[in-house]
């Protein structure tokens, strides 16, 4: 028997990086796997590929920072493939200018939007699911700028990580002894799509280095198997190898500053 056979997971950013690790994997695990994002197409792709491996899932692209998308994407879930079991948090944003400094309201908002926003409204739009048969597990993609936050996520990035890795402590001691999981997994530099809006994107050699999208997804995958009277609250997963990143730092800084402000 498949360890998550018979179970609906809804991963967010399935289009992409770790995302379509994580579904892939949970999918390949028997999950009947709901894939959220932005665009559609990146989506269906990842679709295509586990239905080609047998296994189930459901298109459904949704603006998650928006509460009545989330609403209207769980029912739709619910149609589809049956109550939820597992939501697994992992759409990611980051800004474009990383010092505090510099950053605007409208990117800071828009970076704790899609970070912390999106993971409060769609816990609490799976609660009722998982508290009415005290059973289910929420993971969200936290990250380690959550506890060492610098120039390379930038500040609103390694903030809002930070929150919703709190959000999981507080959703696991509200709501444990009435059977639900939360847990945080923290990614330290992974070799996703979003390195590209680094201020100096990573060469291919360094990416290679770092952690992987399917590294990631067999964390989530431990953590969303366990038997159900376990629970991983928190898991770290860095590069082995640690890399300079000194000069990456120092162009960070001055991303997005006024010329007469610059070195």
């Amino acid at each position: 028997m498949q360890l998550l056979e018979g179970q609906t997971a809804i991963v967010t950013g399935a289009g992409t990086g770790m995302g379509r690790a994580i579904a892939a994997l949970l999918a390949a695990d028997g999950a009947s796997v709901a894939l959220v994002g932005r665009r559609r197409e990146p989506l269906e792709e990842v679709a295509g590929e586990i239905r080609a491996q047998g296994g189930t899932a459901v298109v459904l692209p949704a603006d998650i920072t928006k509460g009545d998308d989330v609403k209207g994407l769980v029912e739709a879930v619910r149609r589809e493939l049956g109550p939820v079991d597992l939501l697994v948090n992992n759409a990611g944003s980051a800004s474009i200018v990383l010092n505090v400094r510099w950053i605007s309201e409208e990117e800071w908002a828009q970076v704790l939007d899609v970070n912390l926003t999106a993971v409060y409204l769609l816990s609490q739009a799976v609660l009722p699911d998982m508290l009415s048969r005290k059973r289910g597990t929420i993971i969200t993609v936290s990250s380690l700028a959550a506890v060492n936050p610098n120039l390379l996520g930038g500040a609103a990035y390694g903030a809002a990580k930070a929150a919703a890795k709190n959000f999981m402590t507080y959703l696991h001691n509200t709501f444990r002894n009435e059977g639900l999981r939360a847990a945080a997994i923290l990614p330290g530099e992974t070799a996703t799509p979003i390195l590209d809006n680094r201020a100096r994107p990573p060469q291919d050699s360094e990416r290679e280095a770092m952690v992987q999208p399917e590294d990631v997804a067999r964390a989530v995958e431990l953590v969303a198997t366990l038997p159900a009277r376990s629970v991983i609250t928190e898991l770290s997963i860095a590069p082995t190898f640690q890399r300079d990143t000194s000069g990456d730092l120092e162009i960070s800084r001055w991303m997005g500053a006024p010329e007469d402000e610059r070195p």
